[in-house]
């Protein structure tokens, strides 16, 4: 466990044809300049997440190749609506808008990603609202916000570890944009080790980070709905909750699709997440493995089908 996973190929597979391997072994590794030198040197025939930083020197070599799908990972600082000054949904807003969402992407994922608009839906997935405005940067809007919560600046504590590539760096980023709208976030860095059962659920404004789910109901379910055990912003908004129990049961397509649409609406301006971007599911293929054109990126490795979709040259 944690360390590898071998199997053999199911001769009484129920999709005719398939699997094309006839056996497999799955490595964990996660040093990832020993993962993806591996690859260089035929070790392996493909890896997931390879270093973002030496990409470049990656897609030089002529032997392998770079696959990339709209990933459902994404990057968030959550906030305890709870407590003040957080329960202030104005002071949220003046959040959101204090967050350069392009400059994350860029600096923090090196551009491998798109930027997130305060609710954990990837355009990727299905019910996807592409019609609502994007969340920008704006100072301005952001001491609007402020005024309108009776203040003139805001001072707020973060507690960040690298529980991602980048994690602290990102913090540091998101404090040095909010300050041009009057808001001082005081980053703390804390260790990674214990932060999951110190920090996660705990402290009032931290960063974090989401693997993504597969559907909306599933990502709102696990982390905004109010009941929910992850609900890491411990938001409550109880129109968010009847018409998530009611997107479940609906079967017209249509109402359903603007269902989940709402939902990303309310989220997105009553919500206690700020969701700073997302980041592509990448790949780094041998040319001995051929994969189909398109690749998920619900889960890494194809959505989880690499042994089931792939198939040797």
């Amino acid at each position: 466990p944690g360390v590898q996973s071998r199997g053999n190929r199911n001769p009484n597979y129920f999709k005719e044809g398939k699997p094309y391997f006839d056996e497999f072994l799955l490595l964990n590794v996660t040093d990832s300049v020993a993962r993806q030198n591996a690859l260089i040197t035929g070790t392996v025939d493909a890896i997931d997440s390879p270093e973002l930083s030496t990409m470049n020197q990656l897609m030089k070599v002529p032997s392998i190749e770079i696959k990339e799908a709209a990933g459902f990972t994404h990057y968030v600082y959550p906030m305890d609506t709870r407590v003040k000054p957080f329960n202030n949904n104005d002071v949220r807003l003046a959040l959101k808008y204090g967050i350069d969402r392009e400059a994350f992407v860029q600096k923090i994922l090196g551009g491998y990603g798109y930027v997130g608009n305060d609710h954990p839906i990837s355009s990727g997935m299905r019910f996807f609202a592409s019609d609502l405005p994007q969340r920008e940067y704006d100072p301005d809007k952001a001491k609007f916000h402020l005024k309108k919560a009776g203040m003139d600046s805001l001072t707020v504590q973060m507690k960040a570890a690298d529980i991602f590539p980048g994690a602290k760096d990102g913090a540091l980023l998101y404090q040095s944009s909010a300050a041009n709208a009057g808001i001082n976030i005081d980053v703390t860095a804390v260790p990674e080790d214990g932060y999951w059962s110190n920090v996660w659920l705990k402290e009032p404004f931290i960063a974090s980070y989401w693997g993504g789910r597969p559907t909306a109901d599933w990502m709102f379910s696990t982390a905004y709905e109010s009941s929910a055990a992850w609900n890491e912003s411990h938001w409550n908004n109880a129109k968010f909750d009847q018409l998530l129990v009611a997107a479940r049961a609906e079967l017209d397509e249509v109402k359903r699709g603007q269902m989940y649409h709402d939902l990303q609406s309310i989220c997105r301006d009553d919500g206690g997440t700020i969701v700073a971007g997302f980041s592509n599911s990448i790949l780094a293929i041998g040319d001995g493995v051929q994969t189909p054109d398109t690749i998920g990126g619900n889960w890494p490795m194809d959505g989880d089908k690499s042994l089931e979709r792939w198939w040797f040259a």
